[in-house]
């Protein structure tokens, strides 16, 4: 069984706020079994996960890892999913750096996304949504972790595996498949959207100025220190 189970069942027992041998002796096993389930020391049958489902009122896909909502549905629509950029009042209140920075970066991504579908290379999109997910996961969990006193049961990673730099190796993975998807795709169809400024302007009259700026921070900055560090040598 994988192992999102044990984290899963371990997680839902401390957020109902309960001990251990309480949530054992409610479910009708011995705190040993519980704490093995819990641990991934040995693997339950089905009629403890069903009793698991309905003592913490979760899906069996949620409570095996499937699904990340606990009612087990999932997205099938990308109308289904929320769209923050729609609220009448889209602002990350108490920090205009932070609203500035976000819309730069979602319109950037809104253009990135678009062109990637419109080569209809779904490598290219999987390794791309794979990259900045990763990229997403890696800042919130150093935020998440920075007060020192978080629980960090909540991530699949092990804290020393995340330290010792897991996410950046995926992210390597994630970089290698997109530009090998891309190349690909070059090779059997040879065809992209055009790319080219005044193409840009006009499919995306609002977005590509954000990724305008974008290109011109992050080069800036790159040059800065590569020229930093050729100086330092």
């Amino acid at each position: 069984m994988h192992s999102d189970f044990s984290r899963c069942l371990s997680l839902l027992r401390q957020e109902k706020g309960i001990s251990q041998r309480a949530a054992a002796k409610d479910l009708g096993i011995s705190q040993a079994l519980l704490s093995h389930y819990e641990n991934g020391v040995r693997e339950p049958g089905l009629a403890f996960v069903t009793r698991a489902c309905d003592y913490y009122n979760v899906s069996a896909d949620f409570l095996l890892g499937r699904t990340l909502t606990k009612n087990g549905a999932t997205i099938v629509s990308p109308d289904e999913l929320y769209d923050y950029s729609t609220e009448k009042d889209n602002v990350l209140h108490g920090s205009i750096v932070a609203t500035l920075n976000k819309k730069l970066l979602v319109n950037s991504i809104s253009v990135l996304f678009d062109l990637l579908g419109k080569t209809g290379c779904k490598g290219a999109v999987k390794a791309a949504a794979e990259y900045l997910s990763t990229a997403i996961y890696t800042l919130f969990r150093h935020l998440y972790r920075a007060p020192g006193t978080q629980n960090e049961d909540f991530f699949a990673v092990p804290p020393l595996s995340f330290t010792a730099g897991v996410a950046q190796s995926d992210l390597i993975y994630a970089q290698c498949a997109y530009v090998e998807s891309l190349e690909e795709h070059r090779r059997e169809k040879g065809e992209f959207p055009s790319m080219n400024h005044d193409a840009l302007m006009e499919n995306y009259p609002g977005t590509y100025q954000s990724l305008l700026q974008i290109i011109h921070n992050t080069g800036g900055r790159i040059t800065a220190c590569v020229q930093e560090r050729k100086t330092i040598k």
